[in-house]
């Protein structure tokens, strides 16, 4: 009888498939923002040749990092369980910092700026921009802020309405790619251009950082085991091992659907050389198929694609603020975000995107390096000061040369002479000699 009690009760803390399918749609479409649209057919476009090992590289940073990150996150417990690893005042800065600069810093105004970007073509012609921009972004967040007051039901709006229909619309923009390709309508790639002309896995690599979905997936995690939580799953170790389900069904969902956005670029790689904006290649191969309504269907992936990504960002970034200063009810820091996000917003998208590069910079080295340990945590562990050693010297270098990069670009700093700086990999070196030094330091102390 206990048995049998037993098993039931563990068979009550297993989600069902298709709760379970639910809940990876759920961070998909956390994950899959303006950015990610962006982005890939860019690459099809700029790479031309070199198409396939540019694309390989994003996949590292777009994809791999970020599930990565979901799986690190989740044997830690929290994100503040495996920064606490390097220092707990450290903890607290980062943690706030990726917390800002997913937030109202760069990636929350960005989501607004990108998807009016693309209703704008719509509006009629003399329509005052700037005003339409502001009435929209005071819409858009307002309903962002609706939809965050419910985090525990993300997933039944997220999982199983927004992101389905984001996924169809992609599926129509990609699947008439497939069909140019399949009837031989594609003229052949040209030579990859700048970044792409050099290095194309490394430019690859590097591009991911924009996403900025490494950075989100530490603090996604607590989202989606309120989700868990809320469709009666409670055990911890349950719980983890469903967000690493999850994670696993939100990357491979990822890599389709970059892989196929990606096809949308190297279709128009010649007529498209030049191009700067992955916007502008999204909308031309859906005017190209589906004529004036295809305008109306990039508008419609763009939006519904940032508001998932709005919606889930709010959340986050008030649930994390509330626990840490809960002085101030989550209701608030949400409110708070959702309004210092819209006046932001309206600075413009290219101001936004002026200001993310350097920001990326300083920040994802540390993140991709707090991951790798949080993999091999109990090997790290053995050595504590590891953690203390590696993030401190990747940390100096990232940070000075990111602040170069956005007051002095033209400087040149002791850093540029490290393997790799040429790349913008200067901080692997640091990384691994604060490794070596952090196990030798652990060894010594351990011996005292």
């Amino acid at each position: 009888m206990a048995r049998t009690v037993m098993d039931a009760r563990e068979e009550s803390q297993r989600l069902a498939p298709r709760q379970t399918l639910f809940v990876g749609v759920t961070l998909f479409s956390m994950f899959f923002g303006a950015g990610n649209l962006i982005l890939p057919p860019l690459l099809g476009v700029q790479a031309g040749t070199s198409v396939l090992p540019a694309f390989g590289g994003f996949l590292l940073t777009g994809v791999g990092l970020p599930v990565l990150g979901i799986v690190a996150v989740a044997l830690a417990g929290t994100v503040r369980e495996l920064v606490d690893r390097v220092h707990p005042v450290f903890s607290h800065i980062f943690v706030a910092a990726v917390y800002l600069a997913i937030g109202p810093c760069l990636a929350i105004p960005r989501t607004s700026s990108t998807a009016f970007e693309m209703l704008a073509p719509l509006l009629p012609k003399g329509t005052p921009l700037e005003t339409v921009r502001l009435v929209f972004s005071v819409a858009f967040f307002a309903v962002a802020y609706l939809l965050a007051m419910h985090p525990g039901r993300l997933t039944r709006f997220l999982g199983k309405i927004t992101g389905p229909a984001l996924i169809l619309l992609i599926i129509a923009v990609v699947g008439a790619a497939l069909a140019s390709f399949a009837h031989g309508g594609v003229v052949a790639a040209p030579a990859p251009s700048a970044p792409y002309d050099a290095n194309a896995p490394v430019q690859g690599f590097l591009t991911g950082y924009q996403t900025m979905d490494l950075l989100a997936s530490l603090t996604f995690g607590i989202v989606i085991a309120t989700n868990i939580n809320a469709l009666g799953v409670a055990e911890p170790g349950r719980v983890m091992r469903t967000v690493c389900v999850a994670g696993v069904i939100a990357g491979v969902l990822l890599v389709a659907v970059y892989g196929g956005l990606c096809l949308v670029g190297a279709e128009l790689s010649a007529p498209l050389a030049g191009a700067s904006n992955g916007a502008v290649v999204i909308t031309a191969s859906a005017t190209l198929h589906f004529g004036a309504v295809g305008t109306v269907v990039v508008a419609a992936i763009f939006l519904l694609a940032c508001l998932n990504v709005c919606t889930g960002l709010i959340s986050c970034c008030g649930t994390y603020f509330a626990e840490e200063l809960p002085r101030v009810p989550y209701r608030g820091w949400a409110a708070a975000f959702a309004v210092v996000s819209c006046i932001i917003s309206n600075f413009g998208l290219d101001a936004i995107l002026a200001f993310s590069v350097p920001l990326l910079n300083a920040l994802y080295p540390m993140a991709i390096c707090l991951v790798a340990m949080g993999m091999l945590h109990r090997a790290c562990d053995r050595v504590p000061l590891v953690w203390l050693f590696v993030i401190v010297f990747v940390g100096v270098v990232s940070a000075c040369s990111a602040v170069r990069d956005a007051f002095a670009p033209a400087a040149w700093l002791p850093f540029d002479a490290l393997p790799l700086a040429d790349m913008g990999l200067g901080w692997i070196a640091p990384a691994l000699v604060g490794a070596a030094v952090g196990v030798v330091a652990s060894k010594l102390c351990s011996a005292k």
